[in-house]
């Protein structure tokens, strides 16, 4: 008999703390039953809810999850339905919520086995992942909001991560996440939706009625300010004290989810390399003391040693000599990279991303700790002081005073 879904779990926004997980690089198992035997750690670490990277069926068996084509299935590598449903029963026996990345952008290799069904796709829109989806016909919008429902029901999941969602295009007179955003919360009106989409496009909260959307812009200037790199979408950003404080200031508050990293910004680096530690510490104390809804990407919490670098098993060879090739393409026009890019295809890619907790730094965690279990007693008002010259940050909040030195890379917190 299957497993019965947990009891629903409902998630005050306002004490969100999120942690990113990679069902199969966060425990050596790389299964959901394996990952639900880490869920207390986390719990004790201050972290109010998992974020589980994509988990519907793809093609082969390593990839991030976004070019899932069997999107209602859970991957059975990762222990399929019943795996997800009792992972959600352990999260929920521990007061933990589970929010699940869901892509509804594009379809995975393999799209032609949608286009033997109907007109799915559209080239009225572009994505730069494969074909866009036509949400004009209502086949095609029931596709992904009965599948945002249907995880809403049927395994108790307490929020949805929709990804990429500038990318899911629609021009009907209600966007299709719109819809869904208003039929999830009539099924379940403590569910969260949160949208990747990047500032200065508030059309998620402004318009189509989610919860929560992410905002990369702060990470963005944390990283050229403590890397100096302005390749790619860094070219946009300046790394300066005011920029950052500008950041901190967005009226959203928590409605926005910040992070200092997460699976795009260490993942899409050519060798999925993380912040050395005292880097990474003053990305965390910002992004920890902000009024932002906090995200933690697997393994920060004790500074992991390990990358995370970018992973795939596609079984079409013409696939996955385009995959390789796109990658290397893409790095190839980095000043700052002249190395070689790991091969996406190859096993040791993938076993090189995953976590290895026993390496971790004790001092980290500890310090992360403290921050999360300062953050539940602060004020909501903010007061950011930024000196470019000097290049710190001074942010106050209430009594508690955080001071950061991004020329000698020190932090202090006075509480």
């Amino acid at each position: 008999a299957r497993e019965a879904p947990a009891a629903a779990f409902d998630l005050a926004l306002e004490e969100l703390v999120l942690y990113e997980l990679h069902v199969g690089t966060f425990t050596r198992d790389g299964t959901l039953a394996a990952a639900g035997r880490r869920l207390a750690e986390l719990r004790e670490l201050g972290v109010t809810a998992v974020e589980v990277m994509p988990v519907g069926t793809f093609p082969g068996n390593r990839g991030w999850g976004y070019d899932g084509l069997h999107t209602w299935a859970p991957h059975e590598v990762y222990g399929g339905p019943d795996g997800l449903r009792a992972f959600v029963a352990v999260a929920h026996e521990l007061e933990l919520g589970v929010v699940l990345d869901v892509v509804y952008n594009h379809v995975g290799p393999g799209s032609e086995a949608f286009r033997a069904f109907g007109p799915w796709f559209t080239d009225r829109f572009e994505t730069p992942w494969g074909d866009a989806l036509d949400y004009r016909l209502r086949g095609v919008r029931e596709w992904a909001i009965q599948n945002a429902e249907h995880w809403v029901r049927e395994y108790a999941i307490d929020g949805l991560r929709l990804d990429a969602v500038h990318a899911v295009a629609d021009d009907e007179p209600e966007h299709v996440l719109a819809e869904l955003a208003r039929r999830v919360h009539v099924l379940r009106p403590g569910a969260l939706v949160i949208s990747e989409m990047g500032i200065p496009d508030f059309r998620p909260l402004e318009q189509w009625g989610h919860d929560a959307m992410w905002l990369d812009s702060l990470h963005h200037e944390l990283h050229v300010a403590l890397t100096g790199e302005r390749d790619g979408y860094y070219a946009a950003h300046d790394g300066s004290m005011s920029a950052i404080a500008r950041e901190l200031r967005r009226p959203q508050g928590g409605r926005l989810v910040a992070c200092a990293q997460n699976h795009d910004q260490v993942g899409n680096r050519a060798v999925g390399n993380r912040l050395p530690v005292a880097k990474l510490r003053l990305a965390q104390a910002v992004v920890l003391f902000s009024r932002f809804t906090p995200l933690l990407f697997q393994g920060e919490e004790h500074a992991e040693p390990r990358p995370f670098q970018f992973f795939t098993d596609h079984l079409d060879p013409r696939i996955a000599e385009a995959t390789r090739e796109g990658r290397r393409r893409e790095f190839a026009a980095f000043a700052g990279f002249d190395g070689e890019v790991p091969d996406p295809q190859a096993l040791a890619t993938f076993e090189r991303s995953v976590l290895e907790p026993a390496a971790g730094d004790r001092e980290q965690r500890r310090f992360v700790e403290r921050l999360l279990c300062l953050r539940r007693e602060l004020p909501q008002e903010l007061v950011v002081n930024a000196d470019d010259a000097a290049r710190t940050l001074e942010l106050r909040r209430g009594r508690a005073c955080l001071r950061l030195d991004f020329a000698a890379l020190s932090v202090e917190l006075d509480a």
